[in-house]
């Protein structure tokens, strides 16, 4: 075929052990670094996370490729990544003390119609935010709320007061 170097193609231009310690080293990094500050309001992410992680994929691109020409470089890198991610879901599966850093366990953000503000600063969350999240789940008065919790993942789940039941006989 014209013009195609299937050997610079095919053949890694970067030892293969280099490019799955580049992998782990960034994957693992950037994993604990997102573990740490992206816990968010419904499990979404807002214009500024999406930039973040856009950004961020742009400044270690060359950490973890250093420059790879050739496809099988890429798969490598590829490979290695879905071996770490499965790798910390089995890990956070088989072992509760990595459980609680890899599904950090619910956070109890309203009790008893109350915002608990001290758990609120420390995910970020403001009352804005909270109640938007509440509105969509049905809680639009606060009142009416007995629990809400931020969950690992970022969701919100809101338990609301039960209703009392009139215990006279008609």
């Amino acid at each position: 075929m014209s013009g195609i170097d299937w050997q610079d193609m095919f053949l890694p231009s970067v030892p293969v052990l280099e490019i799955i310690i580049r992998g782990s080293a960034t994957y693992l990094l950037l994993f604990v670094f997102m573990r740490l500050t992206l816990r968010r309001v419904g499990g979404s992410f807002g214009l500024a996370d999406i930039l973040m992680v856009a950004l961020i994929a742009a400044a270690v691109q060359n950490a973890m490729a250093r420059d790879q020409h050739s496809v099988t470089d890429g798969m490598i890198l590829v490979a290695t990544i879905v071996f770490w991610s499965y790798a910390l879901d089995w890990l956070g599966h088989r072992f509760p003390t990595f459980q609680k850093f890899y599904h950090p366990p619910p956070l109890l953000l309203v009790k008893d119609g109350r915002l608990l503000r001290k758990n609120m600063r420390h995910e970020l969350i403001t009352e804005d935010e909270l109640m938007a999240q509440l509105r969509r789940q049905g809680a639009s008065d606060l009142s009416k709320v007995s629990e809400a919790y931020i969950e690992g993942d970022g969701a919100i789940t809101v338990v609301k007061r039960k209703k009392k039941k009139d215990k006279r006989k008609m």
